[in-house]
Order: structure tokens, then C-alpha cells, then sequence
């Protein structure tokens, strides 16, 4: 009997990796894989997107001989194979990744195989024979599967869903859009993510839907972010947010002439901060909007931005431009552009010190906690240490009028707190002083606010040591501060963000709170809680322990 030998078309490795997409769909359902790959959704989150999506296959690739006798080879393994179809997309994804002279001609094929009511999708790249440019490819891929991904199907029509989907995955769960598009052969609109951990996955919505921002686009968005922050500053010298909430609707030519502005440039501008969303445009005049709001000046606002609008486009942007001088050299770049570290510039230049006196006041809404959720009720006499215009020192004794403060600060700011206190003179003790060397003792709860995030560690556990020194035994510090999140949280913050800033002017930066933490206790501190407070700061409550 004349016996023919089938070779083999697929590695005993690749045909495990199928074998092992196989078990994974059998053994998941949509809630198990939404868990596996965004842990920061909560179990309530997860059933709600299940409710409007499924699992619907896992993909993966693998390297054949051939395409031809490729489905046979599935169906002696017992699988049920469809037909081989040819994909532009994965073979153009391929090309990017590793070069149109490595890939040369080579197709990719796809086949679909049914596993409990879900699909195994293969993806094929042929492999001709060893020593081929493709065995690169394939090595990679093996071990890093690039091309490996879960997918779901969108089983909620229309397109609110979809869109609300695509948001609570990325703000909530962490993932990143990763390109996408229309597929015509199945009337299917992809959209290609990536998990917190790097893993792909896919959403599959029916129908055509809008495409996704183009990558070098968006790109493009990202880059011109300096000219949003000039085009607000330019809103807030003018004073053009004033001027509208004074009289809605008024043309360009009447916002020129009470701007001393040439007309054609301001119509130019003001049609810019529409498009962020600052301004809107009817019928040729002009509308503030609820994110203008805050630019306006003085107290008509009940949260004025505005000199934190001319800090951010004047001095700190400036000093953003050697941002590359301070990765290089881990120093702040304010000081390499001005000379001089911002503090005793700014002291230097009263004009700019109280721009900076008043951008922190503008910020002081994140106070406003502070006085409930701290027990003062024990408490005789409070120590700001370091706080500026005393805008927090101020809420504390307003909310609990047996408290006496002490603020201490540097002679030019004292002069800025003085004015804002006056109605508290009588209860606070004005100290000017350098809180490196020392503070005043015997209070009994101490205050840093917005302090050691504009220091390195090490002075940081000097200024928490000189603090210790002058607290007894189970008296209280209270930190503000912005926290960096943790790194397993994929929840968006605006920290990281902060923490350049610190680096570019100030050379500080900003911490986890469990940062936060080992410094205190190295200074003879032990916890006590953390509160979330407004605009992105927390509270970090403290006891004094033992000598450090």
C-alpha cells in the first residue's frame, strides 16, 4: 500500500498557542476578561459595560509553511476551520512594525474557528522555510504577541453607547485608543485599545461610525498645547472674560475698541478660544461659557483663574522651555533661564511676587475641607508653617473662632497675609522667619501646605524635623499636597503633570502618598488618614510620635 506523508504546515509551538486561545475563550466569560484586562473598573463598571458588549473572540498569530493545506492541517487537529481569507489591515499593521522589505509580498491569511460559541480568529504570515527574513518577525511576535487580543462585540445600536463605552474604558478603566477603522466586508466599525498592562483588545461596533483621530493629528493637538496656554493668557490680560461677563454678546469691533486691540487680530483670537471651548460665537458676537467663567478677575467670580493664567503664560511658561536642560541635569530649569531660583526672584520683582501670591490664593478652594476634617474642638492654637497669603490658616480659625494661628513666612509674603487677615488680626501671630532652621513651638496642630513639594527629599526631612522639634508629643501636622497616583491605578490624573512642573520651577516635585509617608515617619511621625480634597489635593493628617 503506497502511504503518502502529510508534512506538517504548523509547529507544534504555534499549534499550542492556538490550542491555548481555544481554552481561554472556552473557560471566560466577557466580565472575567474585562477584569483580566482593566483591573481599575469596578465590579459594578464591569456589569454595566457587559450589559452592552460581549466577548466575542481571541486572536492569534502564527507562522505556517504555507496557507495552502493550512485549514486541513485545523481540521486533523479538530477544529472546525472557515475558509482563508487574505487581511490588508494585520498584514499592513506588520509592514509598520517591522518594514516593507522584511514582509515583502507575503500575504496574511485570517480563519475564523468556532469555539463554544465564540471564535478563535488565526491570523497566518507564511514562513517559507528557515533562514527566511520572516523568522525574525516570527521570534518577536511568539514572545511578545503583538497581534494577540481579546475582542467584543457592541450589541447596543446607535452610536450614544458606543461613545459612552469608549469613555468609561479609557477614563475609568485606563486603556488607550490604538487606531481603528471601518472593516466594509463585515459592516463593522473596529476600534483597536490597549490595556494599562499593554495588552490589545478590541471593540467591534456595527455599522460605519466616525473614524478615530488621525495619530499624527492628535499628535499635531498635543504639540501646539504652549499656543492654548499664550491664547488664554492673552484672554486674561485683556481682560476679555470681564468684558463679556459685564455685557454678553458683543461684536469684535466693540471688543477691540474696550481692548485697545486691532480688530482683525482679536476676531482671529477669539475665534481660536472658541474652538477650546472658552468662548462661543453667535451671529458674529461672543459668549463666555462655563470654562471662561473662571478667567474672569476680582470677585464677580466666584473662582477667579485669572492670575494663575498670567503665571502659567508668563514666568513658569518661559521656564518650561528648558525643560530638556532639567531631564538632562535633574536641576530646575527657572533657575538656568533666570539665574536665580524662583523664591528670591520673585522677592526680588514685587510686581511678580504678588502675581504669585495671588495665583496661590486663586487655588485656595482646595481648603475648604480642611476645617471639617480635622477634630479642632482640643485644639488651642494653630501653626501655618509656610503658608503664604494664609488663605487655609484663615479658613481654620474663621470656621472655629477659639483657635488662635501663627503664620509663618518670609517677610514679603507676611505683608500679603496681613492684608487678608485683617478681620483675624487679633488671633494671629505674624512670625517672619526661614522654616530650614527653625519653628515656632508649642502649637498643637503645625500646617504645610503646598510646601515639601517644592523640595527633594532631603530638605523635605529637614523642614519635617525642624517641625518635630517644636511639637510635643501627640500634637498634629496636616500636609497639603497633590498626590501622584499610584502606579496600578489606570484612573486619568493630572499629578504627573504637576510633578514637571515642580521639576521646571522649583526643583521639587510631586509624590505618592506612600512618599509621603516614609518621610514622616523618618521624621518621628506616624499616620493618622488621607483626604481627597478639590482640585486634585489630598490632606495627610499626622501625629507627632518620638523624637526622630
Amino acid at each position: 500500500m503506497n502511504l503518502s506523508v502529510v508534512q506538517p504546515c504548523l509547529t507544534e509551538t504555534d499549534l499550542d498557542r492556538i490550542r491555548h486561545a481555544a481554552d481561554h475563550v472556552r473557560a471566560h466569560d466577557t466580565d472575567q476578561v474585562l477584569s483580566g484586562l482593566l483591573p481599575g473598573l469596578t465590579a459594578e463598571e464591569r456589569a454595566d459595560v457587559s450589559r452592552h458588549l460581549g466577548y466575542d473572540h481571541t486572536a492569534v498569530l502564527v507562522f505556517p509553511a504555507s496557507l495552502d493545506g493550512l485549514r486541513d492541517e485545523l481540521r486533523r487537529a479538530g477544529m472546525e476551520p472557515s475558509a482563508v481569507r487574505r487581511s490588508v489591515v494585520v498584514r499592513g499593521r506588520l509592514v509598520r512594525r517591522y518594514g516593507a522589505t522584511v514582509l515583502g509580498d507575503s500575504p496574511v491569511g485570517i480563519i475564523h474557528v468556532p469555539v463554544a460559541g465564540r471564535t478563535v480568529e488565526i491570523f497566518a504570515l507564511p514562513v517559507p522555510s528557515p533562514g527566511s527574513p520572516l523568522d525574525t518577525v516570527a521570534a518577536d511576535e511568539r514572545v511578545n504577541g503583538h497581534e494577540s487580543h481579546h475582542a467584543f462585540a457592541v450589541t447596543a445600536p446607535g452610536r450614544v453607547i458606543p461613545a459612552g463605552l469608549r469613555t468609561l474604558l479609557t477614563e475609568r478603566g485606563g486603556a488607550v485608543l490604538d487606531g481603528g477603522g471601518y472593516n466594509p466586508a463585515e459592516n463593522v466599525t473596529v476600534l483597536y485599545f490597549r490595556s494599562p498592562h499593554h495588552r490589545r483588545f478590541e471593540l467591534r461596533v456595527p455599522g460605519r461610525h466616525d473614524p478615530l483621530p488621525d495619530p499624527a493629528l492628535a499628535l499635531l493637538g498635543v504639540m501646539t498645547g504652549a499656543w492654548a496656554t499664550q491664547a488664554v493668557r492673552t484672554m486674561a490680560e485683556l481682560g476679555i472674560a470681564d468684558h463679556l461677563a459685564t455685557r454678553p454678546g458683543l461684536d469684535t469691533d466693540t471688543l477691540a475698541g474696550r481692548t485697545g486691540t486691532d480688530p482683525d487680530a482679536l476676531r482671529r483670537l477669539l475665534r481660536y478660544l472658541a474652538t477650546l471651548g472658552l468662548l462661543t460665537a453667535s451671529d458674529g458676537t461672543y459668549h463666555l461659557t462655563a470654562l471662561g467663567e473662571p478667567l474672569r478677575s476680582g470677585s464677580g467670580s466666584e473662582l477667579s483663574l485669572h492670575p494663575l493664567a498670567l503665571l502659567y503664560g508668563g514666568p513658569f511658561y518661559d521656564s518650561f522651555a528648558g525643560l530638556p536642560y532639567a531631564v538632562r541635569t535633574g536641576q530646575e530649569a527657572f533657575a538656568h533661564r533666570h539665574g536665580q531660583h524662583h523664591f528670591p526672584y520673585f522677592a526680588e520683582r514685587p510686581e511678580l511676587g504678588d502675581l504669585f501670591h495671588r495665583a496661590m490664593a486663586a487655588s485656595a478652594d482646595m481648603f475648604t475641607p480642611v476645617p471639617d476634617l480635622v477634630d479642632f474642638s482640643g485644639v488651642r492654637r494653630v501653626a501655618d508653617i509656610g503658608g503664604g497669603n494664609g488663605a487655609l490658616l484663615g479658613r481654620v480659625l474663621r470656621a472655629h473662632t477659639h483657635l488662635e494661628g501663627v503664620l509663618l513666612e518670609r517677610p514679603e509674603a507676611l505683608a500679603a497675609a496681613r492684608s487678608q487677615l485683617t478681620d483675624l488680626a487679633d488671633r494671629v501671630t505674624f512670625t517672619a522667619g526661614d522654616f530650614t532652621d527653625s519653628v515656632p513651638p508649642g502649637a498643637d496642630v503645625y500646617v504645610l501646605s503646598r510646601v515639601l513639594h517644592d523640595w527633594p527629599d532631603d530638605h523635605c526631612l529637614t523642614i519635617l524635623r525642624r517641625c518635630a522639634e517644636a511639637m510635643r508629643p501627640g500634637a498634629e501636622l496636616l500636609l497639603v499636597e497633590r498626590l501622584l497616583p499610584n502606579p496600578e491605578d489606570p484612573t486619568p490624573s493630572p499629578t504627573p503633570a504637576w510633578d514637571i512642573h515642580m521639576l521646571c520651577n522649583v526643583g521639587g516635585r510631586e509624590r505618592e502618598e506612600a512618599h509621603y509617608w516614609r518621610l514622616l515617619n523618618a521624621a518621628g511621625f506616624k499616620q493618622a488618614s488621607c483626604h481627597a480634597l478639590p482640585l486634585g489635593a489630598s490632606l495627610l493628617h499626622a501625629v507627632r510620635e518620638s523624637t526622630p
